[in-house]
């Protein structure tokens, strides 16, 4: 939990978070220590979210124009 969040990989991020979500389950822990790990785990699930977003900008398609040569075109969801 040393590195910063918006440093993490998102396979780092994925990790801790899984971590943070077994400790929180497993129960016994201090009040302010449980709120700092789901703290820290809120934020790590946001960075996830902002990877995969990103990612999935970055994935492009091929398709053929309207002259049937084949182009790369951004992913579009839906």
């Amino acid at each position: 939990m040393d590195k910063p969040v918006h440093e993490l990989t998102f396979e780092e991020a994925l990790a801790e978070l899984e971590r943070i979500v077994r400790a929180l389950e497993g129960g016994g822990l201090p009040l302010e220590e449980a709120l700092a790990l789901y703290e820290r785990g809120q934020a790590l699930a946001e960075r996830c979210q902002r990877l995969l977003q990103e990612a999935r900008l970055r994935v492009q398609i091929l398709e053929r124009d309207e002259s049937g040569a084949l182009r790369l075109s951004p992913f579009e969801e839906g």
